[in-house]
């Protein structure tokens, strides 16, 4: 948990200085792929900072992050043995993996969908598409909905509510990221007895 809180700063930290927008961009991009932490944090600190480039910032997270998923589908199809599957290890999800392979022969666009909007990793998602050689056409189209979707509710929210959220962000951290773990094991269940 202290690992996690230390990265966390780091990916604040980026909101105050003048190379936020391209970390936003950077971090948009590797969390679809193989980063940890979310995107939100970063997008939330730089809306709180200029709340009327908000829905900006989510543009260029929702663009970036899909661009990130196309890479994670690109690692799952051409390099799954070589890249893909140590960060399918590195984040214990190698039983997941496996379930979520038979998943998209059958339910691409909806697990997709799922994975955009929810705190479930995307990345494993879209290296499990590549890897199981999902519909591209339906897995762009779901990581754009569901992700612009997702980051520009956020953006709204920092929009209307301001510094409220980040505060609240920061007093529960803790707490947050255990209901965001179960969240994360909930939706895995919900995705292996819905499909």
């Amino acid at each position: 948990m202290n690992q996690l809180r230390k990265l966390y700063d780091w990916v604040l930290h980026w909101a105050e200085t003048p190379y936020a927008v391209p970390a936003l961009i950077i971090l948009a991009f590797a969390e679809s792929s193989f980063f940890p932490i979310p995107v939100d944090v970063l997008l939330i600190a730089m809306a709180l900072s200029i709340p009327k480039y908000s829905f900006r910032y989510a543009a260029y997270t929702s663009l970036f992050s899909v661009l990130g998923g196309v890479g994670g589908y690109i690692i799952g199809f051409y390099f799954m043995q070589y890249i893909g599957q140590s960060i399918i290890d590195f984040y214990g999800y190698q039983e997941q993996y496996q379930s979520l392979a038979q998943t998209f022969q059958e339910h691409n666009f909806i697990a997709i969908l799922v994975a955009a909007l929810t705190p479930i990793p995307y990345k494993v998602f879209t290296i499990t598409a590549g890897a199981a050689n999902a519909n591209f056409m339906e897995f762009m189209g779901a990581s754009i909905l569901g992700r612009s979707l997702r980051f520009f509710a956020v953006s709204a929210l920092i929009y209307y509510f301001g510094e409220r959220i980040k505060d609240f962000i920061d007093r529960y951290f803790n707490i947050l990221s255990i209901i965001f773990a179960v969240l994360l094991v909930g939706g895995f269940i919900l995705i292996k007895y819905l499909f």
